[in-house]
């Protein structure tokens, strides 16, 4: 009875588990009966407690028994000594956290939205005193927020204004104060799932697969947001009215998160490897094992990305930094798929629900590119391109169908003829009016000398008021890779005019309304003029209509020369002769560097050219005082335009009620 006893202790002492223990490492069942004879050896069996998906390991027979007990799998392989029911716990804590910060923004934007709807219902139809009331905060928590969390940057004033290697070059931005707080509480809650180990396990072998398992189960969960933050058609954007340039600074640092916990989780296995084998460790495991071979390329491919991403790689080489990274991403979660399938382990479903919605949002790209582009009445999209003065182009795409474009959208851009599959994002700058012209006249032409027998030619009807086809302007200003390269060949063609082939994709974003306030200031710099053109138009019309409470624009445009006011010119025409414009809109251009005198005497009251740089305290400070209700500061431009202008919000938040938006593409 003694002998039996003794074998049955020393054999649960070598597998490194306890008894009764309450936790998913293996353990003897039924140990006491055993060795009081009451059950045959034939039913001996390590079994992990509860509901775990251990498998069984049974020992048949007596003389078996002894050499089974002493040959336990080692920690670096299976799942011995991975604790899958703290594992399941800490998973299920992190999406509780995940949940409760997006209830927490949902609630504060379905209160902001009820807000700004029963004040437009207010407003849209009183006259400009009768808005008194909603030109302060009243409730003093909002301005405080907004001035030390929502709107602050991390530090000082630098959030969107890029760390500069060079003119061409530059390696990144900071985060915001309110997404650093969150993305240091969601790096921290991994980090403390991680060391949320057993260390009082008597083998370190059993510390390494604990982690191993802990790292790996965490990286695979981490992929599903890492794919949805990435997703151009998130369903998160419209709910939660967040901008993708939001979602895709958390995607950038939650996949430096990921390619953190892949290393641990390689490094555990490894070191328990090395633990059990000593001398006798090579890498000669990996020949012949697609499970591990699959986990080695998925973790490589995990691994380079943050690297080949960062800012000064992402924009220097932007066309070849998209092919890479659309590959890595791709070898990622195949080898990751493979790897867990292969083994059936417990963070499969996880993976396989991050590859489905990685499909799931490319056929939905796909299919929006079929939807806008092609029509069987219209046939498909052509584009016409001008090159402007500035060293930009004027890009009209001509859909075969009628869309509806809100203000404030955007758009990606495919022309093969250019930049082959690849997409690149733009602001809507202009598209037809929202009253169509009647039947047998053509659309408003968006440009000046823009042919009507185009649009004869590539669909060969006339469109009802209702059917007309949409047209789209952009402007592209000439940088690097495409946009360059599009300016090259334009300038070259016959009148700089040049037509090709081209896709849309979108519209996205244009969730950010500005209807509910009686005050709205617009600032501009250079091509991020395009932005606030068709939320002016919008808002001009509406007013005239009695259907928003906008009664006060002031549009401030920063540029260097005047080349760029011909960029706009047929736009900005058709605007100042709207209907009471001139009751309502104010234009400021500051021109920084012109190479010819500016002649203040020629500005009139309502469009003034104004040489210098851009002061925003000070336009605020002019603005602010005659504000008719509550007031929205929109920037769309440079970084450090829009840096100086949040600056200028945060210190005058307590003398109005104001909001602020921010259009930017920092990616």
């Amino acid at each position: 009875m003694s002998v039996v006893q003794d074998t049955v202790v020393k054999a649960t002492q070598h597998a490194g588990f306890h008894a009764g223990k309450q936790t998913n490492h293996y353990h003897l069942h039924d140990a006491r009966d055993l060795a009081d004879g009451n059950l045959p050896f034939s039913s001996l069996r390590l079994q992990p407690p509860g509901n775990s998906t251990f498998g069984n390991l049974t020992f048949s027979n007596v003389a078996g028994a002894g050499h089974n007990l002493t040959n336990t799998p080692p920690y670096y392989t299976g799942l011995r000594g991975v604790n899958l029911k703290m594992d399941s716990r800490l998973v299920r804590l992190l999406w509780l956290s995940i949940l409760i910060a997006i209830s927490i923004v949902l609630i504060l934007r379905l209160v902001q939205l009820f807000v700004s709807y029963i004040r437009n219902i207010y407003c849209m139809t009183v006259t400009p005193s009768q808005q008194k009331y909603y030109t302060i905060d009243r409730v003093w928590i909002w301005p405080w927020l907004k001035k030390h969390v929502v709107y602050a940057p991390l530090v000082k004033k630098r959030h969107n204004r890029e760390f500069q290697m060079s003119s061409a070059v530059n390696y990144g931005t900071l985060p915001g104060r309110i997404h650093s707080i969150l993305l240091i509480l969601y790096a921290l809650s991994n980090l403390v799932y991680c060391l949320l180990l057993d260390w009082r396990a008597p083998e370190k072998g059993a510390v390494f697969a604990e982690l191993r398992g802990r790292s790996g189960i965490l990286a695979t969960v981490n992929l599903i947001p890492l794919v949805v933050l990435a997703s151009r058609n998130n369903i998160a954007i419209p709910i939660l009215r967040v901008s993708f340039d939001t979602f895709n600074l958390f995607h950038r640092w939650i996949g430096r998160i990921v390619a953190i916990e892949t290393m641990i989780h390689f490094f555990a296995w490894m070191a328990a490897y090395i633990l059990a084998k000593g001398d006798d460790a090579t890498p000669k495991i990996f020949n012949h094992n697609p499970f591990l071979q699959f986990g080695l390329a998925g973790m490589v491919a995990i691994i380079i990305i943050p690297f080949h991403s960062f800012s000064v790689i992402r924009h220097a080489f932007y066309e070849t930094f998209l092919h890479l990274h659309q590959f890595l991403a791709f070898t990622a979660l195949l080898g990751v798929y493979v790897h867990l399938d292969a083994k059936k382990l417990p963070a499969y479903p996880s993976i396989l629900t991050a590859v489905l919605l990685w499909m799931a949002e490319r056929l939905l790209r796909l299919g929006r590119l079929v939807y806008l582009n092609y029509s069987r009445k219209g046939g498909i999209t052509t584009v016409f391109v001008e090159a402007l003065p500035g060293d930009a182009c004027r890009v009209t795409f001509q859909l075969p169908r009628h869309i509806t474009i809100r203000p404030g959208s955007h758009v990606y851009v495919y022309i093969p003829a250019i930049s082959l599959w690849m997409s690149h994002p733009f602001s809507v700058a202009w598209t037809n009016i929202e009253s169509e012209p009647p039947v047998g006249r053509s659309p408003l032409p968006l440009s000046p000398k823009t042919p009507t027998t185009l649009e004869r030619q590539s669909f060969g009807r006339r469109f009802s008021v209702s059917k007309a086809p949409t047209s789209v302007s952009l402007i592209m200003v000439a940088r690097t890779g495409m946009t360059r390269q599009l300016y090259q060949t334009a300038r070259r063609a016959p009148n700089a005019k040049l037509y090709l082939n081209g896709f849309l994709e979108g519209p996205y974003a244009g969730h950010d309304s500005l209807e509910s306030y009686g005050t709205v200031v617009m600032f501009a710099g250079g091509g991020g003029i395009t932005h606030h053109l068709v939320q002016i138009r919008h808002l001009l019309a509406g007013a005239q209509a009695q259907t928003v409470a906008t009664r006060k624009i002031v549009l401030v445009w920063s540029i260097r020369d005047v080349d760029p006011m011909e960029w706009v010119k047929p736009w900005m025409t058709e605007i100042l002769h709207m209907e009471g414009r001139r009751e309502i809109l104010k234009i400021m251009v500051c021109v920084s560097r012109p190479t010819h005198h500016i002649n203040p005497k020629k500005s009139k009251p309502t469009v003034q050219l104004i040489e210098g740089r851009v002061d925003p305290g000070s336009i605020l400070d002019e603005v602010l005082p005659a504000r008719i209700g509550a007031t929205m500061i929109s920037v769309c431009g440079p970084g450090a335009l829009a840096d100086e202008v949040r600056a200028a919000v945060r210190k005058r938040m307590h003398k109005a009620n104001m909001d602020m938006n921010e259009e930017s593409f920092t990616w």
